[in-house]
Order: structure tokens, then sequence, then C-alpha cells
């Protein structure tokens, strides 16, 4: 039987096609694939044993009713309002499930930070470039690929902000 890049890597299909569009198909040798689930950044973390601040989520909110993708470090949580100012929109809410399959044609917990269905605006946070590795899901929940932070946002069309909640 023969297998296609995706199923070797156990990427997302259409994660293994972005990244062939993008001229990054080596990358799919380094996609690790785990019997369980690494939905939350936590479980991502122990998986793949880095640190929390090295998962890079990616969470999708509506603003204004569109779709926006946040690139957000896994030990860190969005300031919602700070997203609101930075798009200059009038309402920022946590899209719902169907609405983020729809915009990035993924399933919570397995989104990547770029090769969506549709093309959304993405913003992402600063603390990402706290590290000189980050991991993200290759499209499903079992899914990981590992990328320098500043490819990453440049791959994703990501601009640069500081929207994560501050310590009080």
């Amino acid at each position: 039987m023969t297998t296609t890049p995706a199923e070797d890597s156990g990427a997302h299909p259409r994660f293994a096609a972005a990244l062939d569009e993008l001229g990054l198909g080596d990358f799919r040798p380094r996609i690790r694939r785990f019997p369980d689930a690494t939905r939350t950044a936590a479980e991502a973390a122990a998986a793949i044993g880095c640190e929390l601040s090295q998962i890079c989520k990616s969470l999708v909110f509506a603003a204004d009713g569109e779709p926006v993708l946040v690139l957000m470090d896994g030990a860190s949580r969005v300031d919602v309002e700070r997203v609101r100012e930075e798009l200059g929109a009038e309402k920022v809410t946590r899209a719902k499930p169907d609405v983020v399959r729809e915009a990035t044609g993924y399933a919570i917990g397995g989104v990547p930070p770029f090769g969506h269905r549709t093309r959304t605006r993405v913003l992402a946070d600063r603390s990402l470039l706290d590290h000189e590795t980050v991991w993200a899901a290759a499209g499903t929940p079992h899914t990981v690929f590992p990328m320098d932070p500043k490819s990453l946002i440049a791959h994703a069309g990501g601009t640069l902000v500081d929207v994560r909640e501050q310590s009080e």
C-alpha cells in the first residue's frame, strides 16, 4: 500500500498541502503524532516535553462577526479587550466551534496557524518571540510541529501585537 505524505506525517491533509504550497514540505518529518489528544496547551507541552509557553495556541475569535485568528503562547490568555482595540472592532467574542471549523477547516484543538480553508486576519502575540522554537497544531488534536516563531508568524501572515492578559 502506498501512503501519501499526509498519512506519513499524521498531519491533516489540508495542512500537509499547505506546507507544500509554502515550500515547507521538509517540515513534514518534524510533525509529531501522539496516541492521546493534545487538544490543550498543557496536554501538548506534557506530550512534547517542552515549556507550556512554547506551545503556540491558534485561537479563533469573532470581531464584529468576522473570524480573526490569534496566535498566543500556551502559558498566556488572550485579553479580548486588547484584541478589540487592535482591530478597531465594536465587539470581540470567542468564536463558536462551528464558526472555527467553517473558517479554518479544522476542529478546535487541532487548528494550525496557517493552511486554513478561508483567509482570515491573524494577530500574533509578541510573547511567541521569547522562544527559539514553538510547537503548533498540525491540523488534528493528535499532531504538532515545531517552527521558529518568526517563520511561523510570517507564514501565517500574522501582525505582531501585544494582546495577552497582563498579570496584576
